[in-house]
């Protein structure tokens, strides 16, 4: 049943039922009837109460028979009640779930963001910086703190200078870009504070576009030791005949001098290149030119000792094979 529908039987059946009392109040009262020994008069009265109260009960059987919300609101009120609080004390925690969820979700949105800028700005050359390359590399030691403190922000000074030269290269205003964490820093005093010679070689965290605030780096503190001596042969390699054409034999010596910057840095050497002795391509082609058809073993050997940061610097030997 339609609720206007309900609400117009209501008022009929209400209509009905207070005539109904009202007729039988008016015989009772003309019959002088006598209900529990009252006077006519006020057993009138309370034929007349009754029949309100038979209005009232029958509309609200009717409405809880017909509406099921009603019927279970009067009934199970308090238990709905109980069981709503307890909802909602399940609820509190997955709503800071959902929360959490929610700003990771956000964070990996922004990230993704990012990555996706980074990765345009890649394919179009746009990184002044690349992740994990060196903004500077400098050799420390003493073993005074506070003079340990004062190379180390020197250090730090010069590399913010180099990071700023780069990311904002029109600005002559030298502004603070680079961004450590203390730390960091803090590790680094406390680790030359023990003593021996040291290298800090400090790295940018991320790829940095031209024109960026902040560059994020973290720094490397290696032990500063001779990585290669005076004369040590670092690689070798056998040049035959067939490699005697000008590509193949490039190919092979280029090859050979990566194998020995290779070399250096699994020992430990942070230089990014390997350096010839200037004459030593001028003496190679010579020979070549005078002995197209002759086998021999080429060296890579070093002319002085090199530290951890310091530069290799290399000659070519040429050798005949032992026949």
């Amino acid at each position: 049943m339609s609720g206007s529908l309900f609400i117009i039987f209501l008022l009929i059946l209400g209509g009905l039922i207070s005539t109904l009392g009202d007729l039988l109040g008016s015989k009772i009262g003309k019959a002088r009837f006598s209900i529990l020994k009252l006077r006519p008069k006020k057993t009138a009265i309370l034929i007349t109460i009754l029949t309100g109260s038979l209005i009232s009960a029958s509309s609200l059987f009717l409405v809880i028979l017909v509406n099921r919300q009603l019927r279970v609101g009067l009934f199970r009120l308090g238990d709905l009640q109980k069981r709503l609080q307890e909802s909602k004390q399940v609820l509190i925690p997955l709503k800071e779930e959902r929360e959490k969820l929610e700003n990771k979700i956000k964070a990996k949105e922004i990230e993704f963001k990012q990555l996706e800028k980074n990765v345009i700005a890649l394919r179009s050359g746009k990184f002044v910086i690349r992740s994990g390359q060196s903004l500077i590399i400098s050799e420390i030691t003493s073993s005074n703190s506070e003079d340990i403190k004062y190379q180390i922000e020197k250090i730090i000074i010069n590399a913010n200078r180099y990071a700023h030269n780069l990311v904002k290269p029109k600005s002559k205003d030298i502004r603070n870009l680079l961004l450590l964490r203390k730390n960091h820093i803090e590790e680094m005093q406390n680790t030359i504070l023990k003593g021996g010679n040291w290298v800090i070689n400090i790295k940018s965290v991320r790829n940095v576009l031209m024109g960026e605030n902040f560059v994020y780096a973290f720094p490397e503190i290696t032990e500063n030791k001779i990585i290669v001596r005076k004369g040590e042969k670092i690689t070798k390699g056998d040049f035959k005949q067939d490699d005697f054409n000008k590509k193949d034999f490039s190919d092979k010596l280029n090859f050979l001098l990566s194998s020995s910057l290779a070399e250096m840095k699994r020992r430990g050497s942070l230089t990014n290149e390997i350096k010839l002795r200037r004459d030593s391509v001028k003496e190679l082609k010579n020979f070549l030119n005078k002995n197209d058809k002759t086998n021999f073993e080429l060296e890579v050997v070093s002319l002085f000792n090199s530290k951890t940061a310091q530069p290799v610097v290399v000659e070519l030997n040429i050798n005949y094979p032992e026949s």
